[in-house]
């Protein structure tokens, strides 16, 4: 059985009942069993805005997955899956398939349904996830319906998303630079920036915060 290494930068104490709070309770053995089958190292890191987690391989050989610390227990379970899936493909093809390709799909859709159900996931979380493992996207933020469904679970911040702020509202996103919400175009905001005057297309699940 392969050692498992879990790095938890801010946590020095009992470092694999850290990492199990991280995750929902009925999925607790299931992710143990898993992980200790494998040879890769688990490190989890402070949130970051462009990607909850990955997976790479260092030159000393070594497999290794980040994931951001999250309060949200369903959402640091699927992107966990999401990185072991990637270590999978990665064993079997080396860099052959695409980060994301039909190889990826497969593997992530193996490894996430034993724990698709309503023990482990909220109902509408389950519901969404059926959905959108028949062709998982990079990241579950691009699906709206199961992103929606996770945020319920998110630690309430003073943000709202793109898709509930009003059409000629105007908000700030997290750098300070102030916009107003204009048209829709299919799936994204225009939006145009009060200090340029130029127009930028966001994405409805961008967090932003709204002018009072």
């Amino acid at each position: 059985m392969a050692k498992l290494y879990l790095y938890l930068q801010q946590h020095h104490k009992s470092l694999m009942e850290n990492f199990l709070k991280l995750i929902p309770e009925k999925s607790k053995k299931k992710v143990v069993s898993l992980l200790h089958l494998e040879p890769v190292i688990v490190r989890v890191t402070k949130k970051r805005i462009s990607k909850h987690g990955d997976f790479r391989k260092k030159a000393n050989g070594d497999f290794f997955i980040t994931i951001n610390e999250s309060t949200n227990p369903y959402r640091f379970l699927i992107t966990l899956l999401h990185e072991i899936a990637h270590y999978i493909v990665y064993k079997k093809y080396s860099n052959i398939s695409k980060p994301h390709g039909p190889e990826w799909k497969l593997a992530y859709r193996k490894i996430l349904l034993p724990f698709l159900n309503d023990q482990v996931f909220p109902d509408q979380i389950c519901r969404c996830l059926a959905q959108y493992i028949r062709n998982p996207k990079a990241s579950t933020d691009r699906d709206l319906n199961l992103f929606m469904a996770l945020r319920k679970y998110d630690k309430k911040e003073n943000y709202s998303l793109i898709l509930e702020i009003e059409k000629g509202q105007s908000f700030r996103i997290k750098s300070g630079r102030k916009f107003i919400k204009l048209n829709k175009r299919r799936k994204l905001y225009e939006c145009r920036e009060v200090s340029s005057n130029r127009i930028y297309l966001f994405s409805p699940q961008i967090e932003v915060i709204p002018s009072l």
